[in-house]
């Protein structure tokens, strides 16, 4: 796995051991997430492990030697932790999401009996939600491996994950079985709601900074004319639009960190910048030149974009595409600004400081 940075310089690769359990499992890592504080970084290593490293990159310059960090935690019985530990957590099946989720003390369950409940979430707990082959999502604790939640209920695929921003610790899972659901692990995991409207796999899920909005993107049945774009009112659990513009699978989305914006990324070979509140497409990012007609971008191509994230600035946003390219590009210009290798990309986000990109 590659991490860039703005500058397109290769700064660090961590290799995946080889699968000890799933030898038909092709070793992908569709999934890598950075914790909100910036303390952990985690990858899907390919099978059924994830691994969990400090992040020394947070904070810091030139950082050689993991020592030289120190990040104090709280362990649940209240004692300091000096520094974070690596963790390489066994998630029983193949790993193909991953969220980090971390909870404010004030924001409480939604649920209305809240006279009993197993877990008390701490503002010190770092959480990390896996989303696993056989459909179930595995809640951790961070901090010492510990599984906390096992969640049933998808019967497919968990293909994406993400929590409320706001500490609430509500998450949404997205999964090929069509549907959307949300869980309040302040209620003990309850499953809230199932969110129903695609017609075909559910590829990924973003909350708005507010966690006020939910963009959910899917696969098409149709080659022209899908609409493979929703997004959600998330105080009550209803579709306020569809977005319509991609010929084909939309498999990654974004919202810009002030809300304002939302970009989605497509096998159409495109890339597009929406205002999410009225629908209108401010901004085309093309993979392929010319671009392809209608008709044609719902096909194979060999530029299939598969993943797109925003920086922290709102000024830029990274994409991967299937020509063995990442490109970074300003939200106001046509045209890439930087450009680099690398091959067979299917994921990427962007450090909490917005300085580094990692790319599986």
């Amino acid at each position: 796995m590659n991490i860039k940075k703005m500058r397109s310089r290769t700064i660090g690769e961590l290799l995946a051991p080889a699968a000890p359990f799933d030898k038909k499992c092709g070793r992908e890592n569709w999934t890598v997430a950075f914790a909100p504080d910036g303390s952990y970084f985690a990858w899907s290593q390919g099978h059924r492990t994830v691994k969990l490293v400090p992040c020394l990159l947070h904070g810091t310059k030139n950082v050689t030697n993991s020592s030289s960090l120190r990040l104090p935690r709280q362990n649940s019985d209240g004692g300091q932790k000096n520094k974070p530990r690596e963790h390489i957590i066994d998630c029983g099946d193949i790993v193909w999401s991953l969220a980090f989720g971390s909870s404010v003390p004030e924001k409480q369950s939604r649920c209305v009996n809240i006279e009993w409940h197993r877990f008390r979430f701490g503002q010190d707990q770092l959480l990390l939600a896996t989303g696993l082959n056989n459909g179930r999502i595995k809640i951790w604790d961070v901090y010492t491996g510990k599984l906390l939640l096992n969640l049933v209920d998808h019967t497919e695929v968990v293909r994406d994950l993400t929590f409320a921003p706001d500490g609430s610790l509500i998450l949404v899972s997205a999964s090929r079985d069509k549907t959307l659901r949300v869980w309040d692990l302040k209620d003990d995991g309850n499953m809230m709601k199932v969110l129903r409207g695609h017609q075909n796999w559910v590829y990924s899920c973003a909350f708005s900074p507010d966690s006020s909005m939910l963009c959910s993107v899917g696969a098409s049945k149709a080659v022209v004319a899908a609409i493979l774009v929703f997004l959600w009112n998330m105080d009550k659990y209803t579709m306020i639009r569809k977005l319509e513009g991609h010929h084909h699978d939309v498999v990654a989305c974004d919202f810009s960190p002030d809300g304002a914006l939302l970009a989605t990324a497509s096998y159409d070979t495109r890339v597009y910048i929406w205002d999410p509140h009225n629908g209108d497409i401010l901004m085309e990012f093309g993979h392929l030149f010319p671009p392809p007609t209608p008709i044609f971008a719902g096909g194979a191509n060999d530029r299939w974009v598969r993943s797109v994230s925003f920086s922290h600035d709102g000024l830029h946003i990274a994409s991967l595409a299937d020509d063995k390219m990442v490109r970074f590009w300003r939200i106001d210009e046509d045209y890439p600004v930087q450009v680099a290798p690398l091959s067979n990309g299917l994921c990427c986000a962007f450090s909490t400081d917005g300085s580094v990109l990692a790319a599986g």
